[in-house]
């Protein structure tokens, strides 16, 4: 049995974890799975965005605890690379999460770009709960995406994060019902995967790199390169003349 599960339609890759059974735990078997899907959809010309979630009824219970009691830094380095990989990825990447995401299957979550998750959804860092000290970054994730209280509300504190939850706090960009996940993640990925491949790539690295920009005239510097870039590419022409034969009709 795959333990990943891959679909492009649309131009939206769709990875699902695919270990239903033990709720989608990671292992380093799945790992191998998920480092090869991703280095497909990157390949693939005609993967503009890549929606991550898993088979009912979990999006990702974490590592898979057996691992964890025997962990060294090599082996903890090795179930880290399957939310590292997708958090390195250049393209545009959503967080379809269905049900629970705990440990480092909520560090799966939180290395996509956007979270949607469902009203199933259960955000749970659970590492003091099991006497482990948080891992692969999820701390500084969390603290950077929602802000330090909700980072302490969760990991100190033990706060288990429905979708609302989670919408609330800006952990999730919105909470949906269930049966409506995928369809909605899929929309909402395919807008991305719309834009000029490269044009999208190159917004994603600019918003990551603003983490570093002090002020609004170093992000006008940091963006001038690019968008002058853009503005010699053949889409660029394309669609401006599509736009302007709209507005024309009007």
């Amino acid at each position: 049995m795959s333990l990943v599960l891959t679909d492009i339609t649309d131009r939206v890759a769709t990875l699902t974890l695919n270990n239903p059974d033990e709720r989608n735990t990671m292992t380093a078997p799945m790992v191998e799975e998920i480092i090869a899907a991703m280095d497909a959809f990157e390949a693939d010309e005609g993967v503009g965005a890549v929606v991550v979630t898993g088979t009912p009824p979990a999006f990702c219970a974490g590592a898979n605890l057996g691992n964890l009691a025997e962990a060294t830094g090599e082996s903890l380095g090795v179930i880290y690379e399957g939310f590292l990989r997708i958090a390195r990825s250049p393209l545009p990447t959503l967080a379809a999460v269905n049900g629970a995401a705990v440990g480092a299957g909520m560090n799966l979550a939180l290395g996509c770009d956007v979270r949607i998750c469902s009203d199933r959804a259960k955000l749970d860092t659970r590492f003091l709960d099991l006497g482990i000290h948080p891992g692969g970054g999820h701390t500084w994730m969390f603290r950077r995406i929602a802000g330090p209280q909700a980072a302490m509300a969760a990991v100190i504190y033990g706060q288990v994060l429905d979708g609302k939850e989670a919408e609330r706090v800006g952990l999730a960009y919105k909470s949906v019902p269930g049966d409506d996940l995928l369809e909605y993640a899929h929309e909402f990925a395919a807008k991305a995967a719309s834009a000029p491949r490269q044009l999208a790539i190159e917004a994603k690295q600019t918003i990551l790199d603003m983490a570093d920009v002090q002020n609004h005239s170093d992000a006008v510097t940091r963006e001038l390169t690019p968008q002058l870039w853009s503005t010699k590419q053949p889409w660029f022409a394309e669609r401006l003349a599509a736009l302007q034969a709209r507005i024309s009709k009007k």
